[in-house]
């Protein structure tokens, strides 16, 4: 059964995981993967998110996958209880997902229930294709990137930063191009997507009704 929580800006939604779990989440473990924000020259939100997740109570366990062994990548994601991929470049993060393998154990882990958490990138990296997301980010940070084919883990396109600054015109580009041909799901900063099982929920958080 997946249960997969996907944000723009975590630590804008983080009080919503528990709710949306329903578990204790004090004392368990969250393998942290910043590797799509290395070519970003803004990466607040790295900090952000962490910060947000030990707020909840996890133990944070960083994974930085172009530094990482095969070993390492192997046992964090496995060993771990859940699994939280930060924003940065969508595409970058795809070239390193598939070079380290750790694509392929996510996809097995969230596919035997266990949690997944995106932010940004990591909730896009989720869709059967990335390629929607090139009026968001610039492909040709992932040099060897050879195909747009990502997790595909959702059937569904995620949009982050829906009404934001400094996003908000990249996203009603990326609306008005795709939205007859993609089944497009855009969020705000302040909304999440759950999903659990086949079941897909847009979250709102309640203080900006």
């Amino acid at each position: 059964m997946k249960k997969i929580f996907l944000t723009s800006s975590f630590k804008d939604v983080a009080d919503m995981l528990r709710t949306f779990l329903n578990e204790e989440l004090k004392g368990k473990t969250v393998t942290f993967i910043p590797t799509a924000s290395l070519t970003e020259t803004v990466t607040f939100y790295v900090n952000a998110g962490k910060k947000a997740l030990e707020g909840l109570g996890l133990i944070v366990d960083p994974l930085e996958l172009t530094h990482a062994s095969v070993q390492e990548v192997h046992d964090k994601l496995k060993k771990n209880d859940y699994i939280y991929i930060t924003g940065g470049n969508t595409f970058f993060l795809l070239q390193e997902l598939r070079k380290s393998g750790a694509d392929k154990i996510i996809v097995e882990q969230v596919q035997k229930g266990k949690l997944y958490i995106g932010e940004s990138a990591g909730s896009m990296i989720l869709a059967p294709n990335i390629e929607y997301v090139k009026d968001m980010d610039d492909c040709q940070k992932a040099p060897e990137l050879t195909s747009f084919e990502a997790l595909s883990l959702i059937n569904f396109y995620p949009v982050p930063h829906h009404t934001n600054f400094p996003f908000k015109k990249a996203v009603e580009r990326i609306i008005s191009k795709y939205e007859e041909v993609l089944p497009l799901l855009p969020i705000s900063n302040t909304q999440a997507i759950s999903v659990f099982d086949e079941e897909v929920k847009v979250l709102v958080r309640t203080d900006c009704l």
